[in-house]
């Protein structure tokens, strides 16, 4: 969808133009979603003029690719899968900081932190730009997860059992955040504050490596 406007390029930089108006589409985006979002809100959220995101992304589609894309680098950059661990951790302690993060990224509720929202709208209702987010940015951190989970259950994983666990470890993860509603009804005294989620990455690597161990084990049976 493209805008058919006659206004001229808003003042001030392009390049900060553009930047505002991503920042003010991923806040926008991640409350009410891609399509009740409207370019309206956007632009007075950016202090632009209707005109600019027609000058700088063509259509709203391709400016929510952007957000989706901006949101999830600024989390990663934020909460990198590795968590900052050195070049001697070993496999568990890297599974571990991968699911840290991957909770951190969700659940961080500070200012300009609309990953989490972002991505749990798109799983719901995909839209076009799920498919370029899983080319450049999810299908990069899959590979490491599995690269994880080849060392520790061993070269001769195939890779339907590598994708398989990788599924899994995650789905553990996206389990709280899918399902919160539910969760928070059922146990109202239970948060997702820093402690909490520190907490629930050891679980979630404990429960996994233990998994991963027995199907080792049984492999070399």
């Amino acid at each position: 969808m493209s805008f058919d406007v006659r206004e001229s390029e808003p003042a001030g930089s392009p390049d900060e133009t553009r930047q505002q108006l991503i920042e003010a589409a991923a806040e926008v985006f991640a409350r009410v979603g891609f399509r009740a979002a409207t370019v309206r809100e956007i632009c007075q959220r950016a202090g632009a003029n209707i005109a600019a995101i027609n000058y700088h992304f063509g259509d709203k589609e391709t400016l929510y690719a952007e957000a989706l894309k901006h949101a999830l680098q600024r989390a990663r950059k934020k909460y990198p899968p590795d968590l900052g661990l050195g070049p001697k951790a070993t496999p568990e302690e890297r599974l571990h900081a991968f699911v840290h993060s991957i909770l951190l990224r969700i659940f961080d509720d500070s200012p300009h932190a609309w990953h989490g929202k972002l991505m749990a709208r798109e799983m719901v209702e995909p839209t076009a730009a799920l498919n370029r987010l899983v080319k450049e940015e999810i299908g990069p951190l899959s590979r490491t997860l599995l690269e994880l989970i080849r060392a520790l259950l061993g070269r001769g994983a195939d890779e339907e059992e590598l994708r398989r666990c990788g599924m899994s470890v995650v789905s553990q993860v996206l389990f709280y955040q899918h399902c919160r509603p539910v969760i928070s009804r059922m146990f109202p005294d239970l948060k997702f504050g820093p402690k909490e989620i520190q907490s629930l990455a050891r679980h979630i690597t404990r429960f996994s490596l233990a998994a991963l161990k027995q199907m080792r084990d049984k492999d070399k049976q």
